[in-house]
Protein backbone atom coordinates (compact mmCIF):
# COMPACT_ATOMS: atom_id res chain seq x y z
CA UNK A 1 0.00 0.00 0.00
CA UNK A 2 1.25 3.90 -0.93
CA UNK A 3 1.93 5.44 2.30
CA UNK A 4 -0.68 7.89 3.49
CA UNK A 5 -0.90 11.51 3.75
CA UNK A 6 -4.13 13.19 5.43
CA UNK A 7 -4.81 16.83 5.58
CA UNK A 8 -6.91 17.69 8.50
CA UNK A 9 -8.13 21.42 8.43
CA UNK A 10 -9.89 21.46 11.88
CA UNK A 11 -12.16 24.27 12.51
CA UNK A 12 -9.75 26.82 10.94
CA UNK A 13 -10.80 28.22 7.29
CA UNK A 14 -13.95 30.15 6.68
CA UNK A 15 -16.44 28.19 4.04
CA UNK A 16 -14.93 30.18 1.15
CA UNK A 17 -11.08 29.60 2.34
CA UNK A 18 -12.20 25.77 2.24
CA UNK A 19 -13.68 26.11 -1.26
CA UNK A 20 -10.52 28.19 -2.80
CA UNK A 21 -7.73 25.88 -0.83
CA UNK A 22 -9.47 22.58 -2.22
CA UNK A 23 -9.48 24.15 -5.60
CA UNK A 24 -5.91 25.37 -5.43
CA UNK A 25 -4.47 21.41 -4.24
CA UNK A 26 -6.15 19.60 -6.75
CA UNK A 27 -4.40 22.10 -9.39
CA UNK A 28 -0.98 22.07 -7.38
CA UNK A 29 -1.07 17.81 -6.43
CA UNK A 30 -1.07 15.84 -9.09
CA UNK A 31 1.40 12.96 -8.64
CA UNK A 32 0.03 9.73 -7.17
CA UNK A 33 3.18 9.34 -4.97
CA UNK A 34 0.99 9.28 -1.92
CA UNK A 35 -2.56 8.40 -1.29
CA UNK A 36 -3.58 12.13 0.41
CA UNK A 37 -6.60 12.59 1.64
CA UNK A 38 -8.14 16.11 2.59
CA UNK A 39 -10.27 16.27 5.39
CA UNK A 40 -12.09 19.83 5.46
CA UNK A 41 -14.93 20.86 8.08
CA UNK A 42 -18.08 19.50 8.00
CA UNK A 43 -20.16 22.53 6.01
CA UNK A 44 -17.41 22.45 3.15
CA UNK A 45 -17.47 18.31 2.70
CA UNK A 46 -20.20 18.72 -0.23
CA UNK A 47 -18.67 21.01 -2.12
CA UNK A 48 -14.84 19.89 -1.63
CA UNK A 49 -16.08 16.26 -2.63
CA UNK A 50 -17.25 17.63 -6.22
CA UNK A 51 -13.83 19.71 -6.52
CA UNK A 52 -11.46 16.56 -5.61
CA UNK A 53 -13.77 13.77 -7.94
CA UNK A 54 -11.69 14.92 -11.36
CA UNK A 55 -7.94 14.97 -9.02
CA UNK A 56 -6.13 11.88 -7.30
CA UNK A 57 -7.38 13.27 -3.73
CA UNK A 58 -9.37 11.75 -1.83
CA UNK A 59 -12.01 12.51 0.55
CA UNK A 60 -12.01 12.56 4.73
CA UNK A 61 -13.86 13.50 7.62
CA UNK A 62 -12.87 15.02 10.78
CA UNK A 63 -15.30 12.53 12.89
CA UNK A 64 -18.83 10.61 12.42
CA UNK A 65 -21.63 9.59 14.43
CA UNK A 66 -21.63 6.67 16.95
CA UNK A 67 -24.73 4.91 15.15
CA UNK A 68 -26.39 5.46 11.44
CA UNK A 69 -29.49 7.93 12.30
CA UNK A 70 -30.92 8.46 14.97
CA UNK A 71 -31.91 11.67 17.99
CA UNK A 72 -28.12 12.85 17.73
CA UNK A 73 -28.53 16.50 17.55
CA UNK A 74 -25.59 17.64 15.76
CA UNK A 75 -23.81 14.83 14.63
CA UNK A 76 -23.55 13.29 11.05
CA UNK A 77 -24.06 9.90 10.03
CA UNK A 78 -21.52 7.97 8.74
CA UNK A 79 -24.56 6.86 5.99
CA UNK A 80 -24.25 10.22 4.63
CA UNK A 81 -20.88 10.37 4.68
CA UNK A 82 -20.27 7.75 2.45
CA UNK A 83 -22.96 8.53 0.55
CA UNK A 84 -20.93 11.97 -0.24
CA UNK A 85 -17.88 9.98 -1.27
CA UNK A 86 -15.73 10.01 2.01
CA UNK A 87 -13.65 7.55 2.50
CA UNK A 88 -11.55 7.92 5.43
CA UNK A 89 -12.53 9.03 8.82
CA UNK A 90 -10.54 10.92 11.71
CA UNK A 91 -11.97 9.02 14.95
CA UNK A 92 -10.87 10.26 18.75
CA UNK A 93 -8.68 13.03 17.96
CA UNK A 94 -6.69 13.98 21.30
CA UNK A 95 -8.78 17.67 20.74
CA UNK A 96 -11.83 15.25 20.62
CA UNK A 97 -11.03 13.39 24.20
CA UNK A 98 -9.67 16.84 25.86
CA UNK A 99 -12.40 19.39 24.62
CA UNK A 100 -15.80 17.37 23.86
CA UNK A 101 -14.38 14.93 26.26
CA UNK A 102 -14.82 12.07 24.25
CA UNK A 103 -14.24 9.04 26.22
CA UNK A 104 -13.43 5.02 25.19
CA UNK A 105 -16.50 3.93 24.05
CA UNK A 106 -17.76 6.31 22.56
CA UNK A 107 -14.35 5.80 20.13
CA UNK A 108 -15.24 2.41 20.23
CA UNK A 109 -18.51 3.14 18.88
CA UNK A 110 -17.91 4.93 16.43
CA UNK A 111 -14.96 3.27 15.07
CA UNK A 112 -17.29 -0.21 14.73
CA UNK A 113 -20.15 2.17 13.10
CA UNK A 114 -17.61 3.68 10.68
CA UNK A 115 -16.26 0.02 9.54
CA UNK A 116 -20.26 -1.18 9.11
CA UNK A 117 -20.34 1.53 6.52
CA UNK A 118 -16.90 0.68 4.46
CA UNK A 119 -15.63 4.06 5.79
CA UNK A 120 -12.03 3.80 6.87
CA UNK A 121 -11.22 4.99 10.52
CA UNK A 122 -8.29 6.36 11.55
CA UNK A 123 -7.68 6.38 15.14
CA UNK A 124 -5.99 9.04 17.02
CA UNK A 125 -3.68 7.90 19.99
CA UNK A 126 -0.97 9.69 21.89
CA UNK A 127 0.71 10.40 25.07
CA UNK A 128 0.27 13.48 27.33
CA UNK A 129 4.18 14.84 28.42
CA UNK A 130 3.72 13.61 31.80
CA UNK A 131 3.46 9.80 30.30
CA UNK A 132 6.28 10.42 28.09
CA UNK A 133 8.75 11.82 30.99
CA UNK A 134 7.51 9.22 33.39
CA UNK A 135 8.65 6.46 30.99
CA UNK A 136 5.16 5.31 30.55
CA UNK A 137 4.40 6.34 26.79
CA UNK A 138 3.88 2.75 26.12
CA UNK A 139 1.65 1.34 28.57
CA UNK A 140 -0.80 4.42 28.05
CA UNK A 141 -0.43 3.90 24.03
CA UNK A 142 -1.07 0.16 25.02
CA UNK A 143 -4.34 0.79 26.85
CA UNK A 144 -5.64 3.06 24.80
CA UNK A 145 -5.46 0.40 21.76
CA UNK A 146 -7.09 -2.09 23.84
CA UNK A 147 -9.92 0.42 24.61
CA UNK A 148 -10.43 1.61 21.51
CA UNK A 149 -10.26 -1.43 19.45
CA UNK A 150 -12.16 -3.79 21.90
CA UNK A 151 -13.97 -6.38 19.63
CA UNK A 152 -13.30 -4.53 16.52
CA UNK A 153 -13.52 -6.68 13.92
CA UNK A 154 -11.46 -6.01 10.38
CA UNK A 155 -11.40 -8.22 6.89
CA UNK A 156 -8.40 -6.48 6.01
CA UNK A 157 -5.14 -4.40 6.95
CA UNK A 158 -6.10 -1.79 4.96
CA UNK A 159 -9.70 -1.54 6.65
CA UNK A 160 -7.96 0.80 9.42
CA UNK A 161 -5.62 3.26 9.95
CA UNK A 162 -3.72 4.28 13.46
CA UNK A 163 -2.13 7.76 13.52
CA UNK A 164 -0.20 8.47 16.41
CA UNK A 165 0.46 11.52 17.35
CA UNK A 166 2.12 12.49 20.98
CA UNK A 167 -0.19 15.11 22.99
CA UNK A 168 3.02 17.49 23.74
CA UNK A 169 3.48 17.66 20.00
CA UNK A 170 0.37 18.79 18.49
CA UNK A 171 0.51 22.63 17.53
CA UNK A 172 3.81 22.95 19.74
CA UNK A 173 6.56 23.33 16.99
CA UNK A 174 7.79 20.20 18.78
CA UNK A 175 7.86 17.31 16.82
CA UNK A 176 9.64 13.66 17.72
CA UNK A 177 12.73 13.01 16.65
CA UNK A 178 11.65 10.96 13.13
CA UNK A 179 13.78 7.41 14.59
CA UNK A 180 11.51 7.45 17.33
CA UNK A 181 8.49 7.98 15.74
CA UNK A 182 9.85 4.38 14.24
CA UNK A 183 10.13 2.69 17.28
CA UNK A 184 7.08 4.24 18.76
CA UNK A 185 4.62 3.12 15.46
CA UNK A 186 6.74 -0.73 15.65
CA UNK A 187 5.38 -0.86 18.91
CA UNK A 188 1.37 0.62 18.38
CA UNK A 189 1.72 -1.78 15.16
CA UNK A 190 2.68 -4.93 16.80
CA UNK A 191 -0.02 -4.26 20.00
CA UNK A 192 -2.77 -3.37 17.47
CA UNK A 193 -2.03 -6.83 15.82
CA UNK A 194 -2.52 -8.53 18.89
CA UNK A 195 -6.10 -6.98 19.07
CA UNK A 196 -7.01 -7.05 15.16
CA UNK A 197 -4.89 -10.38 14.24
CA UNK A 198 -3.71 -7.83 11.20
CA UNK A 199 -1.01 -5.55 10.59
CA UNK A 200 -2.45 -1.97 9.63
CA UNK A 201 -0.62 1.13 9.08
CA UNK A 202 0.36 3.32 11.67
CA UNK A 203 0.76 6.74 10.61
CA UNK A 204 2.53 9.89 12.58
CA UNK A 205 1.19 13.18 13.11
CA UNK A 206 2.17 16.32 15.34
CA UNK A 207 3.70 19.25 14.14
CA UNK A 208 4.18 18.17 10.76
CA UNK A 209 6.06 20.58 8.22
CA UNK A 210 7.62 20.65 4.96
CA UNK A 211 10.79 20.77 6.58
CA UNK A 212 10.58 17.37 8.67
CA UNK A 213 8.47 15.15 6.97
CA UNK A 214 10.65 13.42 4.22
CA UNK A 215 12.67 12.49 7.04
CA UNK A 216 9.15 10.64 8.71
CA UNK A 217 8.31 9.31 5.55
CA UNK A 218 11.87 7.76 5.38
CA UNK A 219 11.46 5.41 8.38
CA UNK A 220 10.12 1.99 7.67
CA UNK A 221 7.14 1.96 10.44
CA UNK A 222 6.14 5.20 9.40
CA UNK A 223 3.52 4.65 7.02
CA UNK A 224 2.23 8.52 6.24
CA UNK A 225 1.61 11.21 8.10
CA UNK A 226 -1.36 13.23 9.50
CA UNK A 227 -0.97 17.31 8.87
CA UNK A 228 -2.74 19.89 10.70
CA UNK A 229 -1.52 23.50 10.05
CA UNK A 230 0.60 22.75 7.33
CA UNK A 231 -1.96 21.32 5.38
CA UNK A 232 -3.77 24.59 5.50
CA UNK A 233 -0.95 26.12 2.91
CA UNK A 234 -0.95 25.02 -0.91
CA UNK A 235 2.89 25.65 -1.44
CA UNK A 236 3.78 23.70 2.06
CA UNK A 237 1.49 21.12 2.00
CA UNK A 238 2.35 20.20 -1.65
CA UNK A 239 5.66 20.31 -1.17
CA UNK A 240 5.24 17.40 1.71
CA UNK A 241 3.13 15.50 -0.82
CA UNK A 242 5.51 15.63 -3.45
CA UNK A 243 8.62 14.24 -0.96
Amino acid sequence: MKKLIIANWKMQLVYSASLDLAKKLTKKIKNDKYTVVICPDYLSLPLVASLLKSSPLQLGAQDSAVTNYGAYTGEVSPVNLKALGVKYVIIGHSERREHLHENAAIINAKIKTALTNKLIPVLCVGEKLIEKENGDAKKFLSQELRLALRGVKIKSAGDLVIAYEPLWAIGTGHSIIPLEANIINAFIRAQAAKILHKSVRVIYGGSVAAENSAEFLRQKNVDGLLVGGASLKVEEFSSICSQ
